[in-house]
């Protein structure tokens, strides 16, 4: 079963630096002959901050490791991911969704409890900086559904709203660098189903990718991205999904949402 996702070889031509991305990101474009250019963000591994809780210069792998994940259970949820050498050295490439110039929108919603949009689940409740309340909420939207699937499955520590993008008629994830660790961090704003049973389509998708991992050759290739331990870990997330057929619940040992939730 392929694993890597498409995108054109070419050159890696920079054209900017993302200004608010907490690592190095770098806007770019793939250039390959008699193709138009393909654009890309590159996250470039010398660009990596060190964190307490993930090895050094390990985030573009399990950017790429993310990636496979999604494709490996049909929920096409993440753009196209590879790593690959560039200008700054080895960092992962992944095709940009929307345009450079008009971010794309989420659809997590910070409001007044009088705003929250029709039919949204309302996931946390606090106060803006003068006291006013506010609440966090997103739609009861089926694609939303599935990535809060694929977010336990990936332990994602990092579902902020901002990491959620809709294009068109398209729904897409991002940043998925703090992802994929042995231990459970599962960190995210999409908890609007957390005790609901999991859909019978993403239920397919959790056996078809728990099929893939008992696939050496998919053990193989992930095993060069992430350990065998953080391997081992992903296949018991989805074995335990599977076997309770429900969304997770929030951990009362480890903060729930992601700060900024935006």
């Amino acid at each position: 079963m392929p694993l890597d996702p498409t995108l054109p070889d070419g050159e890696i031509t920079v054209l900017g630096r993302h200004p608010s991305a907490s690592n190095i990101v770098l806007v770019a474009e793939l250039r390959a002959a008699d193709l138009e250019p393909v654009m890309v963000s590159y996250k470039p591994i010398a660009g990596e901050r060190p964190l307490w809780d993930f090895p050094d210069g390990s985030l573009a792998a399990r950017e790429v490791a993310a990636a496979r994940i999604d494709r490996l259970g049909g929920f096409d949820l993440i753009p196209d991911t590879v790593l690959r050498e560039g200008p700054a050295g080895p960092g992962s490439v992944q095709r940009w969704v929307g345009e450079v110039t008009t971010p794309a929108r989420t659809p997590v919603a910070v409001t007044p409890p009088d705003e929250v949009p029709s039919g949204n689940l309302v996931v946390l409740a606090g106060e803006d900086e003068g006291g006013a309340p506010l609440l966090l909420s997103h739609p009861d939207d089926p694609r939303l559904r599935s990535m809060a699937v694929l977010d336990a499955v990936l332990n994602n520590s990092d579902r902020k709203g901002g990491h959620v993008l809709v294009v068109g008629d398209r729904l897409w994830g991002i940043d998925h660098g703090v992802s994929l660790h042995a231990e459970p961090k599962l960190r995210t704003v999409l908890w609007g189903w957390a005790g609901d049973p999991v859909t019978p389509e993403d239920s397919a998708r959790l056996r078809a990718l728990a099929a893939a991992l008992e696939e050496e050759v998919v053990v193989e290739q992930l095993g060069t991205l992430i350990t065998a331990d953080e391997v081992e870990a992903l296949r018991g997330r989805v074995a335990h999904l599977l076997a309770t057929g429900t969304h997770p619940h929030p951990s009362e040992e480890w903060p729930s949402i992601p700060w900024p939730p935006l």
